[in-house]
């Protein structure tokens, strides 16, 4: 099954026209998500950055004269990520095709050992820009809404898809605040729900729960 792609190791937007290096602009990007990951928002400095890219503070400056820029490339490098993910796994032309992907690029089969095992690079971007400054997800609403109008085209019931989407932005927030995993039979049965909606089916009873007794 795909599974969201690593973010992408290649310039995002207006900071890669100033860039003639785009192995050390990669190469500082994949850093400050590591340092994001290993410690927190509050860590994140140019600084700490610098150090785990093995750059000089003036060669990160080069490409990012400021937090704030850095963060913004790594929110766009997300939303490419996840773009590029989607197009991957949303080859075919059939009804909840891209929603199916939304899901699987997503929420995996199985609950992961530890949250952020997939999706660490971004749930870390996006943790950061809110802590920093709530404006530079601007790109990533831009995304949710271009996503939310493929979802709503799928050729699903429009509100099947949009409660996939839903139970992902739950596991999202999910991840963000590294709350404990789901149960791993929980996991799989709640899966298989958004699995059914996506393929236009009514999700069945829960074999889990007893059938509600009749009170005359």
């Amino acid at each position: 099954m795909p599974r969201l792609l690593p973010i992408l190791d290649r310039p995002v937007g207006i900071v890669c026209t100033v860039s003639r290096r785009p192995h050390a602009y990669a190469k500082v990007l994949s850093a400050a998500a590591a340092v994001l990951i290993e410690h927190s928002a509050a860590a994140f400095t140019l600084d700490a950055v610098a150090a785990r890219a093995q750059v000089s503070k003036g060669g990160l400056m080069y490409h990012f004269p400021s937090k704030e820029a850095l963060l913004t490339a790594l929110v766009a490098r997300a939303v490419v990520a996840v773009d590029d993910a989607l197009a991957a796994a949303a080859s075919s032309v059939e009804p909840g095709a891209f929603t199916r992907a939304y899901l699987d690029i997503t929420i995996p089969d199985e609950p992961s050992t530890g949250h952020r095992d997939g999706p660490g690079d971004i749930v870390a971007a996006l943790a950061a820009a809110v802590a920093v400054d709530p404006r530079l997800l601007t790109p990533l609403r831009e995304a949710y809404a271009r996503w939310q109008d493929r979802l709503e085209n799928d050729g699903l019931d429009p509100a099947a898809a949009t409660t996939v989407r839903l139970a992902v932005d739950g596991w999202w927030l999910a991840v963000l605040l590294d709350l404990p995993p789901l149960d791993g039979d929980v996991h799989r049965r709640t899966r298989a729900r958004l699995v059914a909606l996506t393929e236009g089916e009514t999700p069945p009873p829960d074999p889990a729960t007893p059938d509600a007794v009749s009170v005359s």
